[in-house]
């Protein structure tokens, strides 16, 4: 039975971590955004996040977005430097058509960094793109 069961590949679509200045608080801020490169809108886009390591977890956060229209990208969260130095994992889970879609991306510790920056073009912003 499972042998049966196909599972599509997931691509076309990122996740990033971007510093950014935020003009309401005059910070300089880290911010979790979901990428759709697909021609295609991804429609009930579900996104779980966790932060990890041998000894530490944190909390779930739950995102859902309705539609992610074909190119372009959603701010999801506000990321903390303090999380930094854990694993943060990213389960992604969406609707093209009628055939659902799952991928993980996963932020290594400590790899998150403003030496690590570059100019992400959909964005137009500088920052670091998950594995």
């Amino acid at each position: 039975m499972k042998k049966d069961i196909q599972i599509p590949e997931v691509t076309n679509v990122e996740m990033a971590v971007v510093y950014e200045y935020n003009d309401l608080y005059n910070t300089d801020d880290w911010n979790v955004y979901i990428i759709n490169n697909k021609n295609v809108d991804l429609e009930m886009v579900v996104i779980v996040t966790q932060g990890f390591s041998d000894t530490k977890i944190t909390s779930l956060f739950r995102k859902k977005i309705d539609v992610l229209p074909a190119n372009s990208f959603a701010k999801i969260e506000l990321i903390q430097p303090e999380l930094f130095k854990l694993n943060n994992r990213f389960q992604v889970t969406f609707f093209e058509g009628n055939t659902l879609f799952e991928k993980t991306f996963i932020f290594k510790e400590n790899t998150i960094k403003e030496g690590s920056l570059r100019m992400i073009d959909e964005i137009k912003k500088r920052g670091i793109l998950a594995s």
